[in-house]
Order: structure tokens, then C-alpha cells, then sequence
């Protein structure tokens, strides 16, 4: 299958790639590598082609998109404090930018789009686990744009001759994410940190809880996602994530633990937008796509850990 993945030099969408190419697909990503790593596709440069350009220019989405069966479409601009900073820039890239691989997918005659959504559209809204039928109640700027996008991807599966899947990932880490960026996600930042013998930055008190998913779970969901039969597919919002929550204390002390190297934690004020409780039912996501979330939060810090060579 010829395939394109948008966002293929970030961090999800290079372990996506690097998993199709390992089943025989054809690969071909877009990036304008602002977020994401040239790096993260080394190993992989002569067996993907490489298109490079902005989601916002529908002229380059649509080069991209030309011939191919189905997107991933992973690119984007992430961070919820990034958005409060900069709401332009990421309603841009996230909700014009999906809108652009729509239409382009569309145009081409693509079979299925599968968008990478976010758990933040929930908000603080409603009681846990979070499910796909609740309300959302987005918080930040980054939110409203994930729930736009969402729903511009089920108008286009409604309107147009295409297949769409929005997968609304929970807390997402894993190798290749980069902990030195000023919006690191808390899990390489907290694994770095420990291991230099620093102390963690906690925003809030660290009771606040997450539905933390190895990025191994997201890949394989991407996967099923592409493959499922349209019926009951087409038009879908699934969560995915493992069904399992820990606080952010918790995250700290596992990795303490693994790397054997005691915890000194530095609470700080929360963070604007963040949202305090996560936690998934992922049971449409197993009845739809056959998912289950097999590595759990330790098994995933322990290859992270491993994989940042510590």
C-alpha cells in the first residue's frame, strides 16, 4: 500500500513510519521539520520519500498527497502552552492544515484519512474514564483545534467520497521524544532530569493524573485504523490510550526506580490549560479496531529509558 504520513520526522509519525515500512508499504512524508527531526529519519531516509512543505499550503499537501491510498495524518503543531502563547499559529497549522490534507485527499481520490487527535478536547468535563460520546469541553487553544479538526474529518466523511478515522491519543511517549525542547513532554523531561540528578519540575501538586500510552499502543492503533472495514469505521472517534492512569508523582518515582537514582521534586504553579484528570475506556477503539494497548507504563518507560541511553 502507497501511503503518506504528515508529521513523518516527529515523534509519533517516525515510529509510524518506521512500522509501515516494516510491513512492505510505500512511504512518503511530508514535513516541515519546525517541530519535528530530520534526525529521527535517518535511518530510514533511502526507503521513504521525503516531500518537504507546510500542512498550510494546500498546493504542497496536495503534491504530497497524489497517488496514495491512505493518510496518516500526524503533522502538526503541538503543546498546550505553545497554543496559549501563539493560538494563531496553531489554529493555522492544526485546523487550516487539516483541512488542506482533507481537500487534497478528497481531490486525489485517497481511500482513508486517519487524523491524529487529542485527549485534551475532554477537558475537565464529565467523570472518568473519559468516552468518545461525552462532551467535550476543550480548555486550551491546542484543544479547540484538535476538536475542529476532528470534526472537519467526520463533515468529510459525510460529504465526500472519504473514509475518515479520528484517533484521540492520551499522553503519548516513547524513543524520539525530544526532551530538550522548551515544550518537552513531561516524560523525557522527568527521565532526563533524573537521570542528571536534577530536580523534576511538577506544575501543580502531582496528584493530577494521566492516562500515559507507549507509542507502540498508537502505532499499532494507526495501523488497525487503516486496515478495518469501512462499515462502523468511516466517520469514527476512538480513544487511544491503555485504559490505565497514574499521577505525575507516580511517573516520577517509576522512573526513579527503573534508572535506580533517587527523586528530588520541584513543584511549580499548574500550567495554563492543563487539564487535571485523564484516564480512557478505550472499548470502541477494541470493538471497532480490534485494539488492545499491550505495553503498559513501566514496560514503555523501560524501552524509553533504554532507548535514551541510560
Amino acid at each position: 500500500m502507497r501511503v503518506l504520513v504528515t508529521g513523518g520526522g516527529g515523534f509519533i509519525g517516525s515510529n509510524l513510519v518506521r512500522a509501515l515500512l516494516e510491513r512492505g508499504d510505500e512511504v512518503r512524508v511530508l514535513d516541515n521539520f519546525s517541530t519535528g527531526n530530520r534526525s529521527n529519519l535517518d535511518e530510514v531516509e533511502d526507503d521513504v520519500e521525503l516531500v518537504e512543505g507546510e500542512l498550510r499550503s494546500y498546493e504542497r499537501v496536495h503534491a504530497a498527497t497524489r497517488g496514495v491510498e491512505v493518510v496518516f495524518h500526524q503533522g502538526a503543531l503541538p503543546s498546550v502552552p505553545r497554543s496559549v502563547q501563539d493560538p494563531l499559529t496553531t489554529n493555522a497549522v492544526n485546523v487550516e492544515g487539516t483541512v488542506n490534507v482533507l481537500l487534497a485527499a478528497r481531490d486525489e481520490g485517497v481511500r482513508r484519512v486517519i487524523f491524529a487527535s487529542s485527549s485534551s478536547v475532554y477537558g475537565n468535563s464529565g467523570t472518568l474514564p473519559r468516552r468518545e460520546d461525552a462532551s467535550p469541553d476543550p480548555i486550551s487553544p491546542y484543544a479547540v483545534a484538535k476538536l475542529a479538526a476532528e470534526r472537519y474529518c467526520v463533515s468529510a466523511s459525510r460529504v465526500y467520497p472519504l473514509e475518515t478515522v479520528a484517533l484521540r491519543y492520551f499522553n503519548v511517549f516513547g524513543p524520539r521524544q525530544d526532551p530538550h525542547s522548551q515544550y518537552a513532554a513531561v516524560v523525557p523531561k522527568f527521565i532526563s532530569a533524573v537521570a542528571a540528578g536534577e530536580p523534576v519540575p511538577i506544575y501543580g501538586d502531582g496528584r493530577q493524573s494521566r492516562d500515559f500510552t507507549f507509542v507502540a499502543n498508537v502505532v499499532e492503533a494507526n495501523l488497525l485504523a487503516a486496515d478495518a472495514d469501512a462499515d462502523g469505521v468511516s466517520g469514527a472517534i476512538l480513544n487511544v490510550a491503555t485504559g490505565r492512569s497514574a499521577t505525575v508523582d507516580e511517573l516520577a518515582d517509576t522512573i526513579g526506580a527503573i534508572l535506580g537514582k533517587p527523586v528530588e521534586k520541584t513543584y511549580l504553579l499548574p500550567r495554563e490549560g492543563d487539564v487535571r484528570d485523564s484516564l480512557a475506556d478505550v472499548s470502541e477503539a477494541r470493538r471497532l479496531l480490534g485494539f488492545e494497548p499491550r505495553i503498559g507504563l513501566e514496560e514503555g518507560l523501560r524501552r524509553t529509558i533504554d532507548a535514551l541511553g541510560h
